[in-house]
């Protein structure tokens, strides 16, 4: 896409200048008269509107030729537009022959608004409010303040018919501040190029003939020809003759006459590498206009924005300079930032000669090696355009600094601890922060979230805040509750949820009877017993606790016998072919050993009683007469040993077994874990806990032999 757009637009522009050219043609028979207006001319005098680009236009028996020649034109037009456009901005806004077009209007508005508002009435009132000011310092014991406000209030009127007699005239004038800082900068910058006796209209024109060399003479002539003709003796000469005659045949042979036998060779075979070194030369010339553009942003607004304090002083001048406080603040900004736009245009203007310079001496560096420093240049245009954004900050914080050093100064106030210029005059506040995001596009914002927010705003658009990402759907959503809420549905909700609360505390309290802890609420087992019911009622864990809690149970003992069971948890093994319940019951009994001597011992003695209970009411009792005792018996001799256990009993043997043998021997496992599991806890000793822990060892060999195979004691 990026690709097509940038043959597309030159083309696009090239069409335009091309129609242009023709009209021209037609009546003086060479020039574009779309760009010879402009009157841009090289440092040889020849103008940018006659530049053409010399090429084998082809013909019937050479339509390649023809085709390339085509492209080649279009994107040639569209360049040269470009290139001249911004050559002619930036000696256009130097010249200040657009401020010329509305001087005459603006002095005389400010004529009309200076004899509106500067009347002895207006005068009288405003050095009474000043000379209020001045009482009052005296009253309060301040003198320093009200001689400064003195002073200040003397120089205003001293001041202020000078400058109300013409208000503008310091600014739009030929001698004005503007006219004066660019004739400065001008003076700096032919100093720089060598020239000792600057004529700022000669010099704003030796500036666009130097860049109509650089960007648009020496370009063009490596685009064309291979390499810069003005480099062979006597051909620099014939290009431009050829040129301003406007004929392309006599251009070639100028440079066959010449002796640039290889210029006139390129002209006459055109290649298709010569299209892309044309869009080479248009990315650069767009920066180039980028760059001209903003200049030309900066100079203009420079320019204007003091015009517009001009008009802001009358008013100052005029009353505002009489009365302390923030309006001699503002008179004092305004008159810093006209002088302040006299050192912008100097600086402006120095920074584009030394610019220039650069340029110039680059070219003149690269011997021949044009594209290369053409490529460069475009770089070094973008680092300008940063470059001048960050001077036009700097000059706009020194703008800032110097008012509030003035401002302070009338005030009768130090800058800072020690001279430092850290403090603030009344009246500077608001002006630093409107150059940013400051108070006033705060509030702006504020006013802009109020409004959306009002409920008359969103009654208007449909919507609950029409500014926010998804309002409507969330509108929407609210109406869906409303009417769930009219349809009693949130009640039902609430009901359905009190029911299954009464059905948690139903299960604790039947564990608590059944438990062998008793039944009271401080028994570890007994909280262990009634936290396992609550989850197995289908409570959640984060809600079990405050089920046991709003039945009496200590919040203590909750999350002690909460943090147990996580313990249990963790430690269980998630082995798919194993049997959860026995793997939880040998975690809890593992947990228990390793924690046999903790504070919390009996938490964990209780969750392993429970936990067992749990697995052994996994194990019920089968029908005897399908028990294989036999079996029974050889498995009672190895089970302690799950090597012996392996090495006794086949896979096959478990297999064909009958199920009920299996579920003996789970049951009788089941009951001997229970017992032994209640004997630990009423006896926590190491006899009682190996018991416990050799029967779920056995349990645990019969679950690792049989439970991969898919029929165990629990598995089948």
């Amino acid at each position: 896409m990026s690709v097509m757009l940038a043959l597309l637009v030159p083309v696009l522009v090239g069409l335009v200048a091309t129609a242009q050219s023709d009209v021209s043609a037609a009546a003086a028979g060479r020039g574009n008269a779309g760009l010879s207006w402009m009157n841009i001319k090289d440092t040889a005098g020849v103008r940018l509107s006659d530049y053409a680009f010399t090429t084998n236009n082809g013909s019937l028996l050479h339509p390649d030729n023809t085709a390339l020649a085509l492209v080649l034109q279009l994107e040639f037009s569209g360049w040269l537009v470009i290139v001249t456009t911004a050559i002619w901005i930036i000696g256009y806004v130097l010249s200040f022959q657009w401020l010329d077009l509305f001087s005459t209007a603006l002095q005389g508005v400010a004529d009309a608004l200076t004899g509106t508002i500067a009347t002895p009435i207006m005068l009288m009132t405003a050095a009474a409010i000043g000379a209020f000011f001045v009482g009052w310092f005296v009253v309060r014991g301040r003198p320093a303040k009200a001689t400064a406000q003195v002073v200040t209030m003397l120089a205003v009127a001293v001041a202020g018919p000078m400058f109300l007699a013409e208000p503008l005239a310091d600014v739009l004038s030929s001698h004005g501040l503007l006219s004066e800082g660019r004739d400065l900068g001008i003076s700096v910058a032919a100093g720089l190029n060598g020239n000792s006796t600057p004529n700022p209209t000669q010099l704003v024109a030796s500036m666009q003939g130097t860049m109509a060399d650089n960007f648009a003479r020496l370009p063009l002539q490596v685009w064309n020809f291979g390499h810069v003709v003005d480099d062979q003796p006597g051909c620099g000469a014939a290009w431009s003759a050829g040129v301003s005659a406007g004929k392309a045949d006599s251009l070639k042979e100028n440079l066959k006459h010449c002796g640039d036998t290889y210029a006139h060779a390129t002209a006459m075979n055109p290649g298709a590498g010569q299209i892309a070194t044309g869009l080479i030369l248009l990315i650069c010339g767009t920066v180039l206009v980028l760059f001209a553009a903003y200049l030309a942003i900066r100079v203009i607004w420079a320019a204007l924005d003091t015009v517009y304090h001009g008009f802001m002083s009358i008013f100052g001048f005029a009353a505002g300079g009489f009365v302390y406080g923030p309006t001699q603040t503002f008179l004092i900004r305004n008159i810093v930032d006209g002088f302040i736009a006299a050192a912008r245009m100097a600086v402006y203007t120095i920074f584009l000669g030394v610019y220039v310079l650069f340029l110039g001496n680059l070219f003149r560096q690269a011997h021949g090696q044009v594209m290369a420093i053409f490529v460069i240049g475009g770089l070094v245009e973008i680092v300008a355009i940063l470059q001048l954004r960050r001077l036009s900050n700097g000059l706009n914080r020194g703008n800032e600094w110097i008012a509030n050093r003035f401002a302070l100064a009338t005030q009768g106030v130090r800058g800072g601890a020690g001279g430092s210029g850290s403090g603030t005059a009344l009246g500077m506040g608001e002006h630093g922060a409107s150059r940013g995001m400051g108070v006033g596009s705060i509030a702006a914002l504020a006013a802009i979230s109020t409004i959306d927010s009002n409920p008359l705003t969103g009654w208007i658009f449909q919507a609950r805040s029409p500014l926010q990402y998804m309002a409507r759907r969330r509108q929407h959503a609210e109406r869906i509750n409303a009417d769930l809420a009219i349809s009693g549905w949130p009640m039902e909700q609430q009901r359905r949820l009190e029911l299954d609360r009464q059905g948690y505390e139903y299960a604790a309290e039947r564990r608590r009877r059944r438990s062998r802890g008793g039944m009271g609420l401080d028994n570890a087992l007994t909280v262990a017993e009634m936290l396992d019911g609550v989850i197995k009622a289908g409570a959640p864990s984060a809600n079990a606790g405050s089920v046991l809690e709003a039945i009496g149970v200590d919040r203590r003992s909750i999350n002690r016998a909460l943090r147990v069971m996580e313990d249990m948890r963790g430690d269980t093994s998630v082995n798919p072919f194993f049997y959860q319940p026995l793997q939880k019951a040998a975690a809890a009994v593992h947990t228990a050993a390793a924690r046999h001597n903790s504070p919390d011992a009996a938490a964990y003695q209780a969750q392993a009683v429970v936990s067992i209970g749990s697995w052994r009411g996994k194990c019920p009792l089968p029908m005897m007469e399908n028990v294989e005792m036999d079996f029974v018996n050889r498995v009672h001799g190895v089970w302690d040993s799950p090597i012996n256990l392996r090495n006794a009993v086949t896979d096959a043997e478990w297999l064909s077994v009958h199920p009920d043998t299996l579920r003996y021997l789970g049951h009788e496992l089941g009951e001997q874990a229970r017992d032994s599991g209640y004997r630990f806890w009423a006896t926590p000793d190491d006899h009682h806990l190996r018991d416990l822990q050799n029967i779920v060892e056995r349990a645990h060999n019969l679950d690792m032999i049989t439970g991969p195979l898919g029929r165990g004691p629990w598995t089948y």
